[in-house]
This record gives C-alpha cells, structure tokens and sequence, in this order.
C-alpha cells in the first residue's frame, strides 16, 4: 500500500495494498478500508469505522469520531461508509452511541462537501448529496437521492424523504415529504415537486404528473395531513398513480414529528 512517512497507521487497522494513505493521516486501530480508498492529508479516522470500495476523504475530515453527546460513555460503537462516497475537507462524522443503535451509516455514491457534520446515529441513504455547511443533529434520517443545500441545519429525529431537495439555509424541524421542494425563500415551507431533480433520475412524464397531483393534495388547500392521504389513497385506487405515489402517501400518514406542508 501506499502511505506516507508522516501517517500514523495504527496497528490492527485493515488497509487493502491498493488503498493511499497520505500525509499526516491518523489511522485508528478499529478501522478497516475497502479497496482503491484514498485519504488525502490529515484524515483522522477514529472507532469503529468502515469505509466502502472507493471512498475518497479530504483533508481534516474527521470520521468516526466520539459523538458529542454527554450520555456517551466510550462504548465500542460504529460508523459505516458506503462505496463511492467522497467526504470533501473538514467534515466531521460521528459514531452512534448505544441508545441510539450504535452505528452512523452513509450510503454509497454519497457526496460529502466542506464543514458537513453528521451527527451521532444517523443514516444517511445512497446517492445523497450534503452541500458545505450542512448540519444533521443525531438521529436524522437523510432517504436515498435527497439533497440538501449550503448551511442547512436538521433537527434531531427528522427524516428527509427521498429525492427531496432543501434549499440553502433553510431550518428543518420537521419531516421533509419524499419528492419536494422545501425552502426559508417560502418561509420553510414545501412548495411544490422536485421536478428537475426527478427528471434527472428518469422519472416519466406520467410519474411526474401524478406526483404533482399527489403533492398538491398534501400542500394545498385546506386539508389536514389525514384527509390528504385518504384523497390519495381514493387516487391510487382508481389507477392513478405507482410506487412513488403509495410511497409518498405513507410517508405522510407515517411521519410522528409532521410534515413541512
């Protein structure tokens, strides 16, 4: 393998030979590297950590390091990477902590850019991109292909739907519905489709319009969350709508802090 001569490696961390390691890198003994990983310069990979296939980290990032919470007591708790990921400079990502489910996981394909920090117990899906500045406190749940944007904080136990996009600085307190759009521009409120980042990922003309319909039942109007669904759920049953329509449905009636509407 490649690691440099002011790199720290300690012994028990698993590094593959086609992994680089470079200068002034600290490397923690409970780590273990996937094929083809690079760390840049001055990584500190920290605990119980494992990077997938291919992740390559920027300087100062921290990973795996003790969450800041007062309740954690030093158990041997988790982070995991997903393949492809990149964490981008100065990002910190904590471990869980054991009344958390002892582990903090990014997805594959994820981009990570500048002074991210992701909080202890997370999950963050696949194909998921973290802007700089962004903040998820413990326990967020980020679903696969959601975006958020520059400086946006998440409060602790809120999840952002699938393919959802938040737009920059924007402060989320409660759930964010799968496939919308959220930002402080509307008084952090949801107003409308993602539709550009749904084109993006190769949703149909069709899939896009009964979307858009299903979303405007849940914005709109004078309809309690309840109602809503029920209105979709009367959609579904009469051929409109698929997967994407049902799965928004029960975001909706399953979210217990609310959603942004």
């Amino acid at each position: 393998m490649s690691v440099h001569a002011t790199a720290i490696v300690t012994e028990g961390a698993v590094i593959p030979a086609s992994c680089t390691v470079g200068p002034y890198c600290t490397v923690g003994p409970n780590v273990v590297l996937g094929e083809e990983c690079q760390l840049v310069s001055h990584v500190v990979l920290d605990g119980h950590t494992t990077l997938g296939k291919g992740c390559r980290v920027y300087s100062f990032a921290c990973v795996g390091i003790a969450p800041q919470d007062l309740k954690y007591a030093g158990e041997p708790t988790r982070v995991e990477i997903g393949e492809g990921t990149v964490i981008r400079e100065y990002v910190t990502i904590s471990r869980g902590t054991a009344g958390g489910g002892g582990c903090t996981r990014v997805g594959a394909g994820c981009l990570i850019m500048a002074y991210v920090h992701i909080g202890h117990d997370c999950t963050i899906g696949n194909g998921c991109i973290l802007p700089n500045g962004a903040t998820l406190a413990g326990h967020v749940t980020v679903e696969d292909f959601a975006t958020l944007s520059a400086m946006a904080p998440v409060h602790q136990y809120c999840t952002i739907g699938r393919y959802a996009y938040i737009g920059g600085g924007t402060t989320i307190t409660q759930d964010v519905l799968p496939y919308s759009l959220v930002s402080a521009e509307r008084n952090n409120h949801a107003y409308g489709l993602n539709k550009v980042g749904l084109q993006r990922r190769g949703f149909t003309d069709d899939q896009l319009r009964d979307l858009a319909k299903a979303m405007r039942l849940l914005t709109s109007g004078k309809r309690n969350t309840s109602q809503a669904v029920e209105e979709i759920q009367q959609m579904l049953t009469s051929g409109a709508g698929d997967e994407h329509v049902k799965y928004l449905a029960e975001f909706a009636a399953g979210s217990e802090r609310g959603v942004i509407k």
